[in-house]
């Protein structure tokens, strides 16, 4: 489950049970639990480190679920046989031809120096003074001065002033500009490749400060200074498994889980406090739901509901911003105006054994769910309701594009995005239940027309417990661009008071430049419930402006 959205609270709007007397255990009822029990026990194995989207153990477990697909007969419906596979672009990366040599001396870049994402790719050589600013000559900032006189503002943003005092220092013509720090004040700066300001048209580098002690201590002296700058794109390639049973039906139903996780935390989504390096195998996140998916098919493979065509998708790239079913939405293998609805399994391994509580979103999003959901035969779990099309995994790409949706989930647990999330602590016969009640569910609705769709409430993916404000924007994680697009907005909140909508681009808050979801966050921490202040974004060719209230 995507760790943007970790800490929701599922509003529950209806709680019910759905139960009927105990029915008697068969064969397959046990083969189906010996089914989930290996799914599990091979996807969130060590040997897979974490099915981390682009690794090898995303690969492992792709090649598993397709080899799974295809011994059930489901028919390939990927673009490339059962693959989808799409791109993730995670911003700039420093190339190893990246070098800089002062008098004589080779600096290590990502650890004595490092150029900023937005510098231009150059070669240069200069024997500039350090302390005389000369046109068509690199300057050099020494960021003390800035750093001590705003010691105690906390609307400071260095980040900010660095990239508008290059600009500033290119147009009054110098050709590169070259960044230290001699104060006592840590500065914190770090190379960050998912800054997404404008490039600019000079190269601009940081120099550390034990290095610039060694080399720029003397202001007057002249230094022989060579370097080479070089950023490219940092991609990776993720793969959602899709299969298909084709009924000759009018409509498809989709039904969907992510197989990936976290790897070992390199995306700075784990939730684990050590600095060691662990795998995390995502038992229950999303271990759990693609081995549902996969016995689901199974049924549904040998079922006599066949009024539907179903689509089996395996997503990857969730826990990154629900990248492969938003890719497959905007790519899909089938015609999703055809698609009857669709149902999503994340994390539906921690069933309580005492409440046998599970939660399913999506409850408003058609008109029909309020009718079936409680009349499900054949199942004994107490089922609570939240209307939301939209939260924290993968159904939400389908609800934006007006499908009704169903998210399964069993709950958050102290387990979640930690290393400890493994197979030993699944409630398989957990599982197997909900498995239960879907079939039933969509057995029930063989002989129904086409749903009908409603929009609900959007579901917030920031949380009020980390910031005393919030814009009520769904940011749109894929989006590679300058600045934060907005994936959906929240009714009756901030930015929707404003006239901000689904596909703006949120460039400035108040004095604030908006280049990464990173930037976003930490500028919502400088405002608190009352202010107001201007919003600029752009829509289509056109950069607006608008005043928010928090």
């Amino acid at each position: 489950m995507i760790s943007s959205f970790s800490r929701i609270i599922v509003v529950v709007v209806l709680v019910f049970a759905a139960c009927s007397p105990a029915k008697k255990v068969t064969k397959a009822d046990v083969q189906t639990l010996e089914n989930l029990k290996l799914h599990i026990q091979y996807l969130a194995d060590d040997k897979l480190e974490g099915r981390r989207t682009g690794t090898n153990g995303e690969k492992m477990a792709m090649e598993y679920i397709s080899n799974q697909f295809k011994s059930i007969g489901l028919l390939p419906k990927g673009s490339k046989g059962y693959y989808q596979p799409f791109e993730i672009n995670e911003g700039k990366q420093i190339d190893d031809s990246t070098k800089l040599i002062i008098n004589g001396n080779n600096l290590v870049a990502g650890k004595d120096f490092f150029p900023f994402p937005f510098s231009l790719n150059q070669k240069m050589e200069a024997l500039p003074s350090i302390s005389v600013q000369e046109a068509d000559m690199p300057w050099f900032f020494d960021l003390k001065e800035q750093l001590e006189e705003n010691k105690a503002n906390p609307h400071f943003d260095l980040a900010n002033y660095i990239y508008t005092n290059s600009k500033k220092a290119k147009d009054r013509g110098a050709s590169a500009v070259i960044l230290y720090n001699t104060s006592s004040i840590d500065d914190k700066l770090t190379f960050n490749g998912k800054d997404k300001s404008e490039q600019l048209t000079i190269p601009v580098l940081y120099v550390t400060r034990k290095e610039a002690q060694k080399y720029f201590k003397d202001p007057s002296a002249t230094i022989d200074i060579k370097f080479t700058t070089a950023l490219s794109e940092k991609k990776r390639t993720g793969h959602n498994v899709v299969g298909y049973i084709d009924n000759g039906a009018a409509t498809t139903v989709v039904l969907g889980a992510h197989f990936d996780h976290l790897g070992y935390g390199e995306d700075g989504n784990s939730r684990n406090t050590s600095t060691e390096r662990i795998i995390h195998n995502g038992a229950d996140d999303n271990a759990s739901g693609t081995a549902a998916l996969i016995e689901l098919a199974k049924k549904l493979k040998q079922s006599k509901a066949n009024n539907n065509n179903y689509l089996f998708i395996a997503f990857s790239g969730e826990e990154l911003g629900l990248y492969g079913s938003k890719y497959f939405t905007e790519n899909p293998t089938i015609d999703l105006k055809k698609a009857n609805y669709m149902i999503n399994m994340d994390m539906v391994g921690r069933l309580s054994d005492s409440t046998k509580s599970v939660t399913i979103g999506g409850y408003g999003t058609s008109p029909t769910w309020s009718s079936v959901i409680s009349m499900t035969p054949g199942n004994s779990i107490a089922v609570k309701i939240d209307s939301s099309g939209t939260g924290p995994s993968d159904h939400t790409s389908f609800y934006r594009k007006d499908i009704p949706v169903l998210f399964y989930f069993t709950g958050l647990h102290t387990d979640y995005h930690k290393p400890s999330d493994d197979a030993d602590k699944i409630n398989y016969n957990g599982i197997a239940s909900i498995l239960q009640h879907i079939t039933g569910l969509v057995e029930s609705l063989n002989s129904s027309s086409k749903l009908s769709f409603l929009k609900t409430r959007e579901t917030q993916t920031t949380t009020s417990a980390r910031f005393s404000v919030t814009m009520g924007v769904m940011p749109d994680y894929t989006y590679s661009g300058t600045g934060l697009r907005a994936d959906g907005v929240s009714e009756g909140k901030p930015a929707q008071k404003a006239g901000l909508k689904a596909g703006d681009i949120i460039l400035q808050i108040g004095d604030y430049k908006i280049t990464s979801m990173e930037t976003y966050m930490q500028t919502l921490g400088k405002f608190k419930k009352g202010d107001k202040t201007k919003v600029i974004y752009k829509r289509g060719n056109d950069t607006l402006e608008t005043t928010v209230e928090f």
